[in-house]
C-alpha cells in the first residue's frame, strides 16, 4: 500500500524537477548557497509537484487503463480509491504550499501555484484530451522548478529567471514529442491527440527540429548575458549542436527507424538536461 501511494506521486518526475530546481537555486546564489533554504524549497516544491502528480493520476485513471505503460498504475488496479487520492493530493498540496509560504517569498509561492494550476487544470483536465497544443501548455509547468529555485534566492523575476524558464520550456517540446513518437501506439489506443497522432510523424520531426534550434539559441543567451562562463559555453554549444545534428538525421537520414530515432532524441534530451544543470552548478560555484 505504501508503495502504491509513493508511486502515485510519480517520484521520477519529482527527482527530475529537483535537479533543475537546485540548478536554478545555485545559479542565483553565485556560489554562496543557503543550504537550509535550499532544503526547504526542495521539500515545499516537491510536495507541490507530488500533489499535482496525484491529481493527474486521478484525472487520467480512465485513459491510463488503455495504455500499456500505465495500465498497472495503482488507481487503474483499484488499490487506491478516487476519494483517497483526492484527499492525499490535497494534503500534499497544502503542506507544500505551506512550506513555501512560510520560508520563501510571495513570488515564489505565486509561480509555484501557477505551475500547479497549469498542470492540473489546464493541461490534465482540459487540453491533454482535446488539443495537440497540450505539450506547449504542459511545458509551462515543467519549466517552473528552476525558476522557483532562482527566485527563492533573488526574491524577484528578472532576465535570469526568464532565460531559465525559456530554456526548460523549449527543452520540453522535443522531449515530449519524442515520447509521443516512440509511445505512439499507447496514445493512439487512448485517443490522446498528441502531435504525431493528429499531424503525423514527419510534421512531428520538423517540430522537434524547430524547438531544438530554439532551445540551442536560449542556452547561448544565458552565456551572452553573462550568467555563465566559457566552460558552459563550450560544453553546451557542443551538446546543442549534437542534438540538432541528431534531429537533422531523423529528417534527412536514410534507413531511419522512427521509433528508434525518437527514443534516441528522448535519451539525449535527458543527457543534455542533466549536463546543463551540472554546468550551472559548476559555473556558479567556481566562477
Amino acid at each position: 500500500m505504501i508503495k502504491d501511494y509513493y508511486s502515485l506521486t510519480k517520484p521520477g518526475i519529482i527527482y527530475g524537477n529537483a535537479i533543475t530546481l537546485i540548478a536554478g537555486f545555485v545559479l542565483a546564489s553565485h556560489g554562496k548557497v543557503d543550504y537550509l533554504l535550499l532544503f526547504l524549497v526542495f521539500v515545499g516544491l516537491s510536495l507541490v509537484i507530488a500533489s499535482g502528480c496525484v491529481f493527474n493520476n486521478y484525472i487520467d485513471r480512465d485513459i491510463d487503463r488503455l495504455m500499456e505503460r500505465t495500465k498497472k498504475r495503482a488507481m487503474v488496479r483499484g488499490s487506491i480509491s478516487p476519494l483517497a487520492a483526492r484527499i492525499y493530493g490535497t494534503v500534499l498540496g497544502l503542506l507544500g504550499f505551506g512550506v513555501l509560504l512560510l520560508y520563501t517569498n510571495i513570488i515564489t509561492v505565486t509561480v509555484s501555484l501557477v505551475g500547479f494550476f497549469v498542470y492540473v487544470v489546464v493541461y490534465s483536465m482540459w487540453l491533454k484530451r482535446s488539443s495537440t497544443h497540450s505539450a506547449i501548455v504542459g511545458s509551462i509547468s515543467g519549466a517552473v522548478p528552476p525558476v522557483v529555485g532562482y527566485i527563492a534566492v533573488t526574491g524577484h523575476f528578472d532576465l535570469g529567471a526568464l532565460l531559465l524558464f525559456s530554456i526548460l520550456a523549449l527543452w520540453q517540446m522535443p522531449h515530449s514529442f519524442a515520447i509521443a513518437m516512440y509511445r505512439l501506439s499507447d496514445y493512439t489506443s487512448a485517443n490522446i491527440p498528441v502531435l504525431p497522432v493528429k499531424k503525423g510523424i514527419q510534421r512531428t520531426k520538423v517540430q522537434i527540429l524547430i524547438y531544438t534550434i530554439l532551445f540551442f539559441i536560449a542556452i547561448e543567451l544565458l552565456f551572452a548575458f553573462g550568467y555563465v562562463g566559457i566552460l558552459y559555453f563550450f560544453v553546451m554549444t557542443t551538446l546543442g549542436l549534437m542534438w540538432i545534428r541528431l534531429c537533422l538525421f531523423g529528417l534527412y537520414g536514410t534507413s531511419v527507424v522512427d521509433k528508434d530515432w525518437a527514443r534516441k532524441i528522448f535519451l539525449f534530451s535527458l543527457v543534455i538536461l542533466v549536463v546543463f544543470c551540472v554546468m550551472l552548478v559548476l559555473e556558479a560555484t567556481f566562477s
